[in-house]
């Protein structure tokens, strides 16, 4: 009997086909701990599932991973779901996993805590960056969707509570798989919009699957990058999303979303009514302090005789003037005489005095003549009498000492 010789190909489809012809096999549910993960460019997961003795080699494609609300990582406790096949190409079986589910919570528990952890980490939830909300709104949005009871609470109530405001619905889907971006258009619309005063998101109650789109991401950046403030109101009291974390405000339901974002009516004209009686009240103690005021001027004496009081002004005018004259001729007498006593002095000082009394001085080449030194004989000098200059020719030099 001749043995047939197979090629490596035919021996792994062989394989494969055993592998998948296996009923349990086919479809089976694993539990263990996910290591070496890796998300690939193209969106399909590698990854390995472990326990204390073994490891298995585990694919998601990207169609199926892609639906994965939570984020996978290593050392995370998971329940996969799928069928184990064998990659021909390595002869490697694997299991090709189509949902995985974490042990303990829910993945869309999971999901939500992650998300939370996260975008708190980022700031998205800080006080600091929370809109105000305006007093007395002229225009408040409505993010939600038309036939629901939330959007007849909400426009019930604030017709009740300011009918002067304008409401404009902006409709959303708020529930399936394309409520995400259906709320975020909604909220960008918006704000497109610029005469939105107040933005309120909401919808009635329901499973963490039914309000799933006021948890997803896009929808937490998409309220938080808004420039119209925003309340959210979804679901019940008991009910917390995403949505309500990143919302300058929220509301525990729709009806009182309403009464958060616009003023009661009956309280302004309430509040106007008393500014009015308050003013007039203060008015009017004003008016009679002015009053009593007017009648002490009136019956002051400067009122009543408003000449004597300049008169007496006047006189004190021409006590001042004289007193300025004696003061001013005083000082003028006083300057006067200094000024001639220090002439007096100046006069006794200068040369021309000395040479009135009989003194000369003489000059050498317009130099003054100190000493007997400097002179030879035959210069030509000049001698300054008081009355006129000499000029003279040196007939002979004698030095003498004076005693």
């Amino acid at each position: 009997m001749q043995v047939r010789i197979l090629s490596v190909a035919d021996v792994n489809r062989y394989i494969k086909r055993i592998i998948s012809s296996d009923a349990i096999l086919h479809s089976l549910r694993v539990q263990g701990e996910i290591s070496n993960y890796k998300l690939h460019s193209s969106g399909h997961m590698y990854f390995s599932i472990k326990d204390n003795a073994s490891k298995l080699s585990c694919i998601m494609f990207k169609n199926n991973a892609s639906k994965i609300k939570f984020d996978v990582s290593n050392g995370m406790k998971v329940t996969l779901k799928g069928y184990v096949s064998v990659y021909e190409r390595d002869g490697q079986y694997q299991l090709y996993v189509s949902n995985i589910e974490p042990v303990g919570l829910g993945s869309l528990h999971l999901a939500y805590q992650q998300l939370k952890e996260r975008l708190e980490k980022e700031g998205l939830f800080d006080k600091d960056k929370k809109k105000k909300l305006p007093y007395i709104p002229t225009s408040v949005g409505i993010v939600t969707s038309q036939t629901g009871a939330a959007i007849r609470d909400v426009i019930s109530v604030i017709k009740r509570r300011f009918p002067k405001a304008n409401i404009v619905i902006f409709p959303a889907l708020v529930q399936g798989i394309d409520a995400g971006i259906s709320i975020v258009n909604a909220i960008e619309l918006a704000n497109i919009y610029q005469k939105i005063d107040v933005l309120v998101i909401t919808r009635g109650g329901g499973s963490i699957e039914e309000l799933w789109a006021f948890n997803e991401e896009i929808v937490a950046r998409a309220i938080f990058d808004s420039q119209v403030p925003i309340v959210s109101a979804v679901g019940h009291e008991t009910d917390y999303t995403i949505a309500d974390f990143v919302a300058d405000l929220r509301a525990p339901t729709p009806s009182v979303a309403a009464e958060l974002v616009v003023p009661d009516i009956e309280k302004i004209n309430e509040q106007l009514e008393s500014f009015y009686k308050r003013t007039v009240l203060a008015m009017k103690s004003r008016l009679r302090e002015k009053s009593v005021l007017l009648d002490h001027v009136k019956n002051s004496y400067f009122f009543k005789y408003p000449y004597a009081n300049v008169n007496d002004k006047r006189q004190t005018i021409d006590l001042l003037e004289d007193k300025l004259i004696k003061s001013f001729k005083r000082k003028l007498s006083t300057d006067k005489n200094n000024l001639i006593n220090k002439g007096d002095r100046l006069n006794s000082l200068s040369p021309l005095s000395v040479l009135a009394r009989g003194y000369s001085y003489l000059e050498k080449d317009y130099a003054i003549v100190k000493t007997v030194s400097n002179i030879n004989k035959g210069d030509l000098i000049t001698a300054t009498v008081s009355d006129g200059k000499l000029h003279c020719k040196v007939m002979d030099v004698k030095k003498e000492v004076l005693a």
